[in-house]
């Protein structure tokens, strides 16, 4: 593990730079989990994620020789933001290679921090290899994303700072991509109160590390596929592997269905907006994926708020669908004057509100006099939509029903 002293220096280090973000008490995972549930919410962080703490904590600690010589990173986005606003304030020059699916608001922010950025490879993987080549042959001081002392030891300044706040917490959630927040966080807490259940949230379509936490060796990914890109990680390293494997009593998996559910849960009810990977621990909460029977003072970590607003979109939609509260029609009428608002005027009847109306005559599939009616309706759920198809029945509408 990491020397608890190591980690107290970290906070030091960063204490004029990174934010001590909220760690605010959840009524409604609470009630869910019998527990009392806390938010640690590092999507509040400056770049809006955990990582600046690691990343700030490396470069402060490097000599002079090696500021002047630059640094160089491989991220997904938010290592990346770290490092770019880190460097910046040294006044250092600073390399970020990301991926070539990298959301454009990640690849936005770097740069604007000052950082140039490549975009290379298809994962974080492919990115990591091009940019540790790269700095060999400039010369340039690679920062790792997790598997380094320094920035192990600045993400485990989250556990000194929730202790600060409720220090008796028995339980701490935490997302796994590479294994950085999570060895940095266990450090501190197993050595500062061993009692404490450290449990690894990983995403199913990036399954690396919990494939090797339960086989208790090292396994790759032969690829990664999902929507918490934050812990899109294909491969495992040995180093933080160790660690996890020395500190971490639970380690589970969500799908990408429950960690937009999560997103979704997160911006409804607390009005915070998280990434996937910084919805990935509240999923496991939602899911009952954790066995919390022992559990009475829960601490999980929102590891960042970095999402793409496309990607936020259709979690929504797609949530709003799932919940019953949003449904599309599609209605074949006779196009005369007065037909669609007959249609209409049976919506209203059943208390159903017309958010879009599309208006189509012109279609190769229907008869010569008929026109297709597309209606998005704002619904209250199963119930309202049961009542919804009732009227339409009754009213003798021929309709169908998408998605």
């Amino acid at each position: 593990m990491i020397e608890l002293n190591k980690i107290y220096q970290a906070k030091q280090k960063i204490a004029d730079f990174a934010i001590k973000t909220p760690f605010t008490h959840s009524s409604f995972l609470s009630e869910l989990c019998q527990a009392s549930v806390y938010l640690k919410n590092e999507n509040l962080q400056i770049t809006g994620a955990y990582k600046i703490r690691g990343a700030y904590n490396k470069i402060a600690n490097l000599n002079l020789e090696q500021k002047k010589a630059g640094v160089i990173a491989a991220s997904a986005g938010n290592h990346a933001q770290g490092v770019a606003i880190s460097a910046k304030k040294f006044d250092i020059e600073a390399i970020i290679v990301m991926p070539e699916s990298t959301p454009l608001l990640k690849v936005s922010a770097t740069k604007n921090l000052g950082a140039k950025v490549i975009l290379k490879g298809d994962n974080f993987d492919e990115a990591y290899i091009f940019a540790t080549n790269y700095a060999k042959e400039h010369g340039l001081v690679f920062i790792h994303p997790f598997e380094d002392e320094f920035v192990m030891a600045g993400q485990g300044t989250l556990m000194l700072e929730m202790l600060d706040d409720v220090s008796d917490l028995d339980t701490i959630i935490i997302p796994v991509g590479g294994g950085g927040l999570i060895s940095g966080v266990a450090s501190a807490a197993k050595q500062i109160n061993p009692n404490i259940k450290i449990i690894g949230v990983s995403a199913k379509g990036a399954p690396a590390m919990y494939e090797s936490f339960h086989s208790k060796k090292a396994k790759n990914s032969k690829s990664v596929r999902t929507i918490a890109d934050g812990i899109a990680v294909r491969d495992v390293n040995s180093v933080n592997l160790n660690i996890i494997l020395e500190s971490v009593d639970e380690f589970v998996q969500v799908d990408d269905k429950e960690i937009a559910n999560a997103v979704l849960f997160l911006l409804e009810k607390h009005k915070i907006i998280v990434e996937g990977a910084g919805a990935s621990a509240v999923a496991a909460l939602l899911h009952h994926k954790i066995n919390l029977k022992d559990s009475k003072k829960i601490g999980v970590i929102l590891s960042g708020g970095n999402i793409d607003v496309q990607m936020l979109n259709i979690i929504i939609e797609k949530g709003l669908s799932k919940a019953h509260r949003k449904m599309k029609i599609n209605v074949t009428l006779i196009d005369k004057p007065g037909a669609l608002l007959e249609l209409t005027d049976s919506l209203k009847s059943a208390n159903a509100n017309i958010i879009k109306i599309d208006y189509d005559r012109f279609s190769t599939q229907l008869d010569y006099g008929d026109a297709m009616i597309s209606i998005t309706l704002e619904t209250k759920g199963r119930e309202h939509q049961e009542e919804v198809r009732k009227i339409l029945n009754d009213k003798g509408f021929n309709f169908t029903e998408s998605i």
